[in-house]
């Protein structure tokens, strides 16, 4: 019951981060670029919850971002999935208690995912390689989203612990009770 209140509430996290992505980050942008916070809603998902669950969550926000702003489909799906699916694999690698370390996981998650995006409009939409609107863009965007890791980090961190402790339990067993 527990993890379909979970799963209700991280849907409509990622519908109020589509609306404030369509209304509130269209006036508050740095030359037009604007932030990616679902690459940070997935990242978490994944830490927090696991591969498997971070990779579906990636891939269903992906596959709606293709659909309401995307020009081909599968392009958000497969990098959002993919950072979904990597994050939960650095769970058991990284510490999720150290800001520098979820920072870092955050600017090679955005640079990943914007890499790969970038990639595959390249191969599907036949784009010209503008090596240095890339970079100023990628710049811009990493810089973004670490400002707002920084400032959610505590609220994440929170709920990304009652996340875990129901899908992945306290797996420890004792010899006293």
């Amino acid at each position: 019951m527990k993890k379909a209140i979970i799963n209700v509430i991280l849907v409509l996290v990622a519908l109020f981060i589509y609306f404030l992505h369509a209304n509130f980050f269209t006036w508050f942008n740095i030359a037009g670029i604007m932030p990616n916070v679902f690459v940070i809603l997935v990242l978490f998902i994944g830490l927090f919850a696991n591969k498997i669950v971070g990779g579906i969550y990636g891939i269903i926000i992906g596959f709606f971002l293709d659909l309401v702003i995307g020009t081909r489909i599968g392009i958000y799906a497969l990098g959002l999935g993919i950072v979904g699916f990597l994050a939960g694999a650095f769970d058991k690698n990284f510490s999720k208690d150290s800001r520098i370390t979820i920072m870092i996981m955050v600017l090679g998650a955005t640079v990943m995912f914007e890499v790969l995006s970038y990639f595959l409009h390249y191969i599907f939409l036949d784009m010209n390689v503008e090596i240095w609107n890339f970079i100023k863009i990628l710049t811009v965007e990493t810089i973004f989203n670490l400002i707002i890791t920084i400032i959610i980090y505590p609220l994440i961190q929170k709920c990304g612990y009652i996340i875990e402790n129901e899908y992945k339990g306290n797996k420890i067993l004792t010899r006293y009770f």
